[in-house]
């Protein structure tokens, strides 16, 4: 369905051009306004009343977007949409050329998003606030009319002389869970005894104590008790000593009550884990990774802790397999944005696109900063915002540079997590063969932004742009192989997930340990002769071969071969079976029957005559038959005499 575009210049401060805007035909443009917040409002007050065309409406402003939600609110009309063309593209050293750039912009906002899938936490206000009695108490006196408030003192401390809310003492051990469900493990508690006169006293301490609550305010001003706090939803805390982030902290612990939705920020697929087979350990990548703790093993493949997972989607951008991947939204549809962005911008005119993906807090507040103090962004440079920037892998690096951009620019801010990200670009420069083309930037302030922006290094080009369809694995090789003009093994680093195994023919004995526990099945075998096979495609490069290989006869070897062969098994070990000296079926691996052989005939006692020596070249039923029917067979000794009991025994006896 067409859209009705409403849109203003700012008071004449930028361009726009309302042809090029409309080309896409999905846009239907209004009247170019100067004034739509001001002086004109009430033409968009007619149109929200469907005194127009009754098209859905997209009003081209996002720094009055709440004056106009509550124009519609009073209207009771529908809330428009809402897209910035004026900080993103218009207010520029290079404004008067971006009308491609807002075209892509408008594509961008034009596209569906996936619905966000959430789940219920709920909280009932049970609060423990750890701290000494001076600044706990108070904020035990401020929370008591919101929260039900348990105050924990350090051990050893004294009674307080007022009962207020619940008081106890003690060392915490440990914290698990989060908002909603934690457990706190506390050793030498103390519960105030209120009887007696006197003072209050504390009673006996006791080791190994757990409790529940669903908010902790963490006053004591040491190390925090679970990893990355400021990501642990319903664990607080501030610096006993400065007031107001005391203040902020009691504020925000005020409102946790009831029940939130939290996005379910991961979806996982065990069946492909490939964190270890048969207890031995192969990819731990997203442990590694994780800043909050929130995926843990569990046994052959990980689990996540809804709950604790922040979102930062690292682990996401690290699994080799596609176990983990991101879901808010999915890949597929960040991958669509990708390549809408890069043809809209084509398709208006446009050449030689940068994407500058940023996060919707720190980076879109630069981005504006930039535009209304500074040179703004250039005309060619595309802004891609995401919610969080440190999931933002390899694949979709290359997604973005075989979709027809020729640079991708990640701006991070400082509380960005870039445990994955340092790693991805390097993996991903070197699938692209360009370590100028993808850059990560930490600008302090827009003047930096903008030099790094308008001093951006030669382009990486783009033959033909790719559709990115498929799993992240499925479309980097497809990236890849429109990067690279010939097929060919490119060199990764170590870390990389793609690769291959090399085997040493001398050393394997072809037992197949490794192709049995291979989690991805690169590695296989063949029922019906001696063979190692291996798919190169399938490969994580996850060491779990290496681990297992008796004989250390097999080594990783990270790369990415973009050659149709390696999308097939290819032979990498075979050797002559062995045929069985009685009935002559083929069982086993003849250099390693002779191996035996030269090990054990003549030299174990065993097989110190020849004929039990041949027994080690006969096949499994041939061997059983063969002990069976020889002279000494074990077998044929009859029956084993009945044990005797203490019965028999003293029965026998003349004394008893």
């Amino acid at each position: 369905m067409t859209k009705q575009l409403i849109i203003c210049n700012c008071s004449d401060s930028f361009s726009l051009d309302s042809d090029t805007l409309s080309s896409s035909g999905v846009f239907k443009c209004s009247q170019i306004h100067t004034g739509l917040c001001t002086t004109q409002a009430q033409s968009a007050a007619d149109v929200m009343r469907g005194e127009s065309t009754g098209q859905p409406i997209v009003i081209a402003c996002q720094q009055e977007q709440d004056f106009f939600v509550e124009l519609a609110a009073d209207l009771e009309a529908p809330s428009p949409q809402f897209v910035d063309l004026r900080d993103r593209a218009g207010w520029s050293d290079e404004g008067a050329a971006s009308a491609p750039k807002m075209a892509a912009l408008l594509a961008d906002a034009a596209r569906a998003t996936p619905e966000t899938k959430t789940f219920d936490v709920t909280s009932e206000g049970q609060c423990l606030i750890l701290g000494n009695a001076e600044i706990a108490l108070k904020a035990a006196a401020q929370l008591q009319d919101y929260l039900s408030v348990t105050v924990l003192l350090p051990a050893g401390s004294d009674a307080p002389t007022e009962r207020n809310c619940d008081v106890i003492a003690g060392d915490v051990r440990s914290v698990t869970g989060a908002l909603g469900n934690f457990q706190v493990k506390v050793d030498s508690l103390q519960q105030l005894d209120p009887s007696g006169r006197g003072a209050l006293q504390f009673g006996p301490a006791q080791n190994g104590a757990v409790t529940v609550c669903d908010v902790i305010l963490d006053l004591r001003g040491t190390q925090a008790l679970v990893p990355a706090p400021e990501k642990r939803e319903g664990y607080l805390k501030a610096d006993p000593k400065s007031l107001p982030a005391v203040s902020a902290a009691v504020l925000e612990a005020s409102h946790l009550v009831g029940t939130f939705e939290k996005p379910l920020y991961l979806a996982l697929d065990p069946t492909v884990c490939a964190h270890s087979r048969a207890e031995q350990t192969a990819c731990t990548k997203c442990l590694d990774v994780c800043p909050t703790s929130a995926i843990h093993s569990a046994g052959d493949h990980v689990d996540i802790d809804p709950n604790i997972c922040a979102g930062c989607g690292s682990c996401a951008a690290l699994c080799p397999s596609g176990a983990i991947t991101y879901d808010d939204p999915p890949v597929s549809a960040l991958f669509a944005r990708i390549h809408g962005l890069s043809e809209a911008y084509r398709a208006a005119g446009g050449l030689a696109p940068r994407l500058l993906v940023h996060d919707r807090v720190f980076g879109a507040e630069l981005i504006s900063l930039a535009a209304r103090y500074d040179r703004g962004l250039p005309a060619a440079v595309i802004p891609l915002d995401l919610e969080r920037v440190s999931g933002f892998g390899h694949a979709e690096m290359l997604a973005a540079l075989a979709s027809g951009f020729v640079g991708v620019d990640v701006l991070v801010s400082p509380t960005t997590d870039r445990g994955a990200l340092d790693s991805e670009l390097d993996l991903a420069s070197a699938l692209a063969g360009s370590q100028d083309a993808l850059r990560l930037l930490a600008p302090e302030q827009p003047s930096d932004l903008c030099d790094a922006l308008y001093l951006s290094p030669a382009p990486l080009t783009v033959t033909t742009p790719i559709l990115p369809l498929g799993s992240r694995r499925q479309v980097t090789r497809l990236a890849a192989k429109a990067l690279h003009d010939v097929a060919e093994p490119i060199p990764l680093p170590e870390t990389a997930p793609y690769g291959a195994v090399l085997v040493d023919k001398e050393a394997c004995t072809l037992c197949l340990s490794c192709a049995s526990l291979c989690p991805s099945g690169a590695l296989g075998d063949n029922p019906d002769t001696p063979q190692l096979r291996f798919q190169e495609d399938a490969c994580l490069q996850c060491g779990l071969c290496t681990n297992v290989c008796p004989e250390n006869a097999i080594s990783l070897v990270p790369q990415l071969n973009t050659a149709d062969t390696a999308l097939s098994q290819q032979i990498v070990h075979e050797e002559d079976p062995f045929a069985c000296v009685e009935c002559g079926k083929l069982f086993g691996v003849k250099s390693t029957i002779d191996r035996i052989i030269e090990k054990l005939e003549g030299k174990h006692p065993m097989f110190a005559t020849s004929e039990a020596a041949r027994m080690i070249r006969m096949c499994d039923d041939c061997r059983v038959n063969a002990q069976f029917h020889q002279q000494d067979n074990p077998f044929t000794a009859g029956e084993r005499p009945a044990v005797r009991t203490s019965e028999d025994y003293f029965s026998k006896r003349k004394d008893h």
